[in-house]
């Protein structure tokens, strides 16, 4: 099982971070050792190597077939299942290896960073096939976070600079996908520090998918 995931693939949150509106040229893609999932309910430790630790809120979606240079008009046919995700980041790893031009292996990839909620079927496929998909594909998907009751972070995949079929397609031609695999689709502004005790739950429209504890 492999676990990609992919960074400034929102405006809103590439200024966030950067100060500045932009796309980056290619999508920017990075993995997460199988040893970062972390699932039904279980708590999040906070790491104590690192000063802050952030949440990132993301779509995740689940790949459900064996595929390699998947054409993005097929990429709907290679995932079959959707829910909301945090991509913990030790933001002081991450700012020191941006600077330095490293790798990003550590601050993204430590154990339990790539937490997951309940698995949710997606809306009819492809998304044009249908009215109910041709309104799905026009308003996106909504999905939120909240941390002790309060709203922090809400994204929509219409606001995605790359697609979920375009990432599909892109991250295909290097690695061959299985069965099992999962992509985190990138967070929306709103990132922020996560602390001892905090509960975080996650939204995906209408329906809680995720709920845990960081301890």
């Amino acid at each position: 099982m492999k676990i990609f995931a992919v960074g400034m693939n929102y405006a809103q949150h590439n200024k966030e971070l950067d100060g500045t509106l932009y796309k980056p040229e290619k999508p920017v893609i990075f993995t997460k050792a199988d040893s970062a999932l972390l699932k039904d309910h279980k708590p999040f430790f906070i790491p104590d190597w690192s000063d802050r630790v952030d949440y990132e809120t993301e779509l995740v979606v689940r790949i459900c077939r064996l595929g390699k240079s998947i054409p993005q008009r097929f990429a709907y046919r290679y995932y079959d299942a959707m829910t909301v995700g945090i991509d913990f980041t030790a933001r002081d790893w991450q700012q020191e290896a941006r600077q330095k031009g490293l790798p990003w292996d550590i601050c993204k990839g430590f154990d339990g960073s790539a937490v997951i909620g309940e698995w949710l079927s997606f809306p009819s496929r492809p998304l044009s096939s249908s009215p109910e998909g041709e309104k799905r594909q026009e308003t996106g998907i909504r999905f939120h976070l909240d941390i002790n009751g309060k709203t922090v972070q809400e994204g929509c995949t219409k606001d995605m600079l790359y697609s979920i079929d375009e990432l599909v397609s892109y991250i295909s031609q290097f690695f061959t996908l299985k069965t099992g695999d999962l992509l985190f689709t990138g967070t929306p502004v709103g990132v922020g520090p996560v602390h001892i005790d905090d509960h975080l739950e996650g939204w995906l429209e209408d329906r809680k998918v995720l709920d845990f504890h960081a301890r």
